[in-house]
């Protein structure tokens, strides 16, 4: 199992409020919108072509960023993956994790980005670097 490219096709971003007050729930969700079987004549093989759409949204009404694109992917149940796709329109779960995982990284990743560039608060939290705490010190008696 190897996804073994990735492009974006679509990068659309808005944002629909000028101030931000109170609480802001940003959410993301990944959705495969179809899975076919692609030829990749540079590497003389066949692959899976999925094709997503992941939306991340700020909520009340604030902004929504959505990204599409195309993954490609190659493995030993490529043909299985694609006969359940097309029986129930699912991929299956150990194809899905994998394949949900690499979008998360790749999507958020852009998709904070073009959050900086709206002025919307970034999809994920991004660790801090705080002062150090001013030592206390105690004098010995002896």
């Amino acid at each position: 199992m190897t996804i073994i490219g990735f492009k974006f096709t679509t990068v659309e971003g808005k944002r629909e409020k000028d101030a931000i007050k109170g609480e802001v729930k940003v959410s993301s969700t990944p959705t495969i919108t179809e899975v076919k079987e692609a030829d990749l004549q540079q590497i003389d093989k066949k692959a899976l072509s999925l094709r997503f759409e992941f939306i991340t949204a700020y909520e009340p009404d604030i902004g929504v960023i959505k990204v599409g694109g195309e993954v490609f992917y190659i493995g030993d149940n490529s043909a299985n993956v694609l006969k359940q796709w097309k029986t129930k329109k699912m991929l299956p779960e150990e194809v899905g994790v994998e394949i949900l995982n690499y979008l998360f990284r790749r999507c958020l990743l852009k998709i904070s980005a073009i959050a900086e560039d709206l002025q919307l608060p970034p999809p994920i939290g991004f660790p801090r670097v705080k002062p150090k705490e001013p030592a206390t010190q105690t004098a010995y008696v002896g």
